[in-house]
């Protein structure tokens, strides 16, 4: 099954993009909004669960998200071009990433084109990042960080940086997807740097 639509630039740099079930449908947003700005080529596949929660936690539909994209693969679709190590890319981002998602990219056993593509980026020694999104964490789950860290991915959870002063969620968010993109030698425009305004700011 070809992907319904294609606004792909022959030549660009392209990154794989997927949107899991977790919590925290606006990294996905984010990203896909600053890769835009940086003129990457992006990938997307969103699982089932993660159309239902940028329903849930967003006010944009899944269409409206997809439409952010270059190209957009059904998640059943696991013919897609990137279900394949041919496929050229500079690698991956789940944002966010289930504990199912990474339960099955940990174990190789993949259900969906989302996990397959990052099965394939870790065959590819690609950069795969995961923007896990889960806490409490049992063993389990750590097992899986573990496993998959050691096979080459990056565990990313979005972590907030306090030292930069955030005023809004959306500050948060931008910071994560910042340092994310750092991981692929993008420069966002959206993190404010440890020591870089410090000479700046008055001492409270």
């Amino acid at each position: 099954m070809s992907p319904p639509k294609t606004r792909g630039k022959p030549g660009s740099r392209r990154l794989v993009v997927g949107i899991s079930g977790a919590s925290g449908a606006i990294y996905g947003v984010r990203l896909l909004q600053a890769l835009r700005a940086l003129d990457v080529e992006t990938h997307l596949v969103v699982s089932k669960a993660g159309e239902m929660t940028i329903g849930y936690e967003t006010d944009m539909t899944s269409a409206a998200v997809k439409a952010l994209a270059d190209v957009v693969y059904p998640v059943a679709d696991l013919g897609a071009a990137i279900a394949s190590g041919s496929f050229p890319a500079l690698g991956m981002i789940v944002a966010p990433c289930s504990v199912r998602s990474m339960a099955e990219i940990a174990t190789g056993v993949t259900s969906s084109l989302l996990t397959r593509a990052a099965d394939v980026t870790l065959k590819e020694r690609r950069r795969l990042v995961l923007m896990v999104r889960e806490t409490p964490l049992h063993s389990g789950h750590l097992g899986n960080m573990l496993a998959l860290s050691e096979m080459g991915a990056i565990i990313a959870p979005p972590v907030p940086a306090f030292y930069a002063r955030p005023t809004s969620l959306m500050d948060m968010v931008d910071h994560s997807i910042g340092r994310v993109l750092d991981l692929f030698g993008m420069e966002s425009g959206r993190v404010r740097r440890w020591g870089e305004s410090a000479a700046k700011r008055k001492p409270r």
